[in-house]
């Protein structure tokens, strides 16, 4: 008990303060948080909506989880992070509990340690994503299925898997659903049969998973009519079906995509994959089916979301379990068994590293000689971006190179000792990724979005409307504390051919017609001409990259 209190203490320190620090970063985040805020101001918890008309894309649990955290602490970035940063305490419980079921205590404190050390599963902690959450009921039926093989009492874990694979779904979707079917398929091909299960428990499963939905399907459709869940999830389907076949939203990129998002921003983890040969003795050992189940998933999920046209870095955050696990079984047989590192793992761990400490120490000289790069960037709204007043200093470069520092001195002690090494390698990661969360950031968010958050903060609580130009946001809903107002905005709404109401109608009423209250508009420097020429727009002013605009 001392070391789980000892990890919540700890992981609690790392992910709950300053989730506030900075504003939520569009579009995930504030879409969701969005979502949030709406089911308070419309009191309608059962329909996720944006900009108060309904929102089929994603299901409705981790909004709910901010909800909560709203009603605790106030409608902002906090609370919408909150959800996440639980998820992390519980996620790193979860990975100690089961290393040490599965290997051993020792493996499970590298597997935290791993876990809290990489960029990237440490930073999306820190988030307001729905990943976290989804990916951590993912795990937890993995965990249960491979619990179910040898436990006595298998219908509860039968119980735990659907259900925990069902809070997946309705979390984000039926890719859940899809990632266990292809998995599962994976598992019995790679042993030719089930290896010690039996078929019915995964028909149980596949049953039990479907509760969740179907009762939030059943309520919602029983509170608004069986006519609004068919079209629900017509449109719900329809959404996931444009995301597998098209780059959605401009999200496009080569299939390796995936492949390099994980291996720089799993780092260090990332690396000891490597470490593995042709030859596993892991087949032998005691973790041989929870291993096998790990590796199945990690390439299940790499190359589904590498096939998917739209590439997004959180497709592949249910990676970080699988790799993390290995990584961290390599490390345990590393400090343990007396395994020695490759040459060419060590090469790799001196080498991304290097690389990530030169790009952190020449951050700040980005800004510092921001105008001469200026000259050399034919993108305006980037080079507006960059006229962000943000103070820098050549003393910030030290966060790299301290950094770089830290990686040299760590790999070296390696070869000596190999606990102590990557023990302080570790601590080197955790303390990079709090600066860079609590200095770096604020000033990438000053440049990226902060002129256009200010110009919305500016009409919270004002009778406006306040619509983007020409891009697609949801931070002049969340930002501007936005209400629904029917009765003026919504009778004069244009609609697309089938009937639906749409936010690009929206924005051609507020152009075009007759508005009952005063309009406020924001686009990128590279579309102002074009609205600077509408005659019923006057222009109020810009920054960064961002032109103001209101209707005469």
């Amino acid at each position: 008990m001392q070391k789980y209190a000892f990890i919540i203490i700890i992981s609690g320190l790392l992910f709950i303060p300053f989730l506030g620090g900075v504003h939520l970063f569009d579009w995930d985040e504030i879409n969701f948080a969005e979502c949030a805020r709406e089911m308070i101001v419309s009191g309608d918890y059962l329909r996720p909506q944006i900009d108060f008309m309904p929102f089929w894309e994603k299901p409705p649990f981790f909004i709910w989880m901010q909800l909560v955290a709203m009603k605790l602490f106030g409608v902002g970035a906090f609370a919408a992070r909150f959800p996440n940063a639980i998820t992390g305490i519980v996620t790193l419980i979860a990975v100690f509990y089961a290393g040490k079921k599965v290997v051993h205590e020792k493996m499970a404190m590298w597997w935290v340690l791993l876990f809290a050390a990489s960029w990237l599963p440490h930073l999306y902690f820190k988030s307001g994503i729905i990943d976290p959450s989804f990916n951590l009921f993912i795990f937890l039926a993995f965990f249960q299925v491979h619990l179910l093989r040898t436990a006595n009492r298998k219908w509860l874990h039968v119980l735990l898997a659907g259900l925990t694979l069902g809070m997946a779904a309705i979390t984000k979707g039926p890719v859940a659903i899809l990632v266990g079917m292809l998995a599962l398929a994976v598992y019995i091909i790679s042993n030719r049969g089930l290896n010690r299960y039996k078929i019915k428990h995964f028909i149980i499963i596949s049953l039990c998973a479907l509760i969740p939905a179907l009762l939030w399907m059943t309520v919602t459709a029983a509170a608004h009519g069986v006519s609004y869940g068919q079209w629900f999830l017509n449109e719900f389907i329809q959404y996931q079906i444009r995301l597998f076949s098209t780059e959605d939203s401009d999200h496009g990129g080569p299939f390796i995509y995936h492949f390099v998002v994980l291996l720089v921003g799993c780092f260090p983890a990332s690396v000891f994959l490597f470490q593995y040969g042709r030859k596993q003795n892991a087949d032998f050992s005691k973790e041989a089916d929870f291993t096998r189940w790990m590796w199945i998933l990690f390439w299940v999920v790499l190359i589904l979301f590498s096939i998917v046209k739209t590439k997004i870095v959180h497709y592949s955050s249910l990676c970080y379990f699988p790799l993390t696990y290995l990584a961290a079984l390599q490390l345990y047989r590393l400090s343990e068994e007396g395994i020695k590192l490759k040459r060419g793992v060590k090469i790799l761990l001196l080498s991304l590293g290097s690389l990530l400490g030169v790009v952190i120490t020449l951050l700040p000289l980005v800004g510092i000689f921001k105008n001469t790069l200026a000259n050399y960037i034919a993108d305006p709204f980037v080079v507006g971006n960059l006229r962000a007043a943000v103070s820098w200093s050549y003393a910030e470069c030290t966060w790299g190179l301290l950094y770089l520092i830290g990686i040299w001195i760590s790999v070296s002690i390696m070869g000596n000792n190999f606990r102590k090494g990557m023990t302080l390698l570790c601590v080197v990661q955790i303390a990079m990724i709090q600066a860079t969360i609590l200095h770096f950031t604020p000033k990438v968010e000053a440049y990226s979005q902060k002129a256009a958050i200010n110009y919305f903060k500016q009409f919270a609580g004002r009778d406006v409307y306040v619509q983007p130009l020409g891009y697609k946001s949801y931070a002049n809903l969340f930002y501007t504390d936005k209400r629904a107002s029917r009765a003026a905005e919504y009778i004069h709404i244009r609609k697309d051919d089938k009937g639906r109401e749409t936010p690009e109608a929206n924005e051609h009423w507020l152009l075009y017609g007759k508005t009952d209250k005063p309009a406020f508009f924001i686009c990128k420097i590279m579309d102002s001409s074009k609205f600077a020429a509408m005659p019923q727009l006057e222009m109020t002013g810009s920054g960064n990259g961002f032109v103001f605009f209101k209707k005469r």
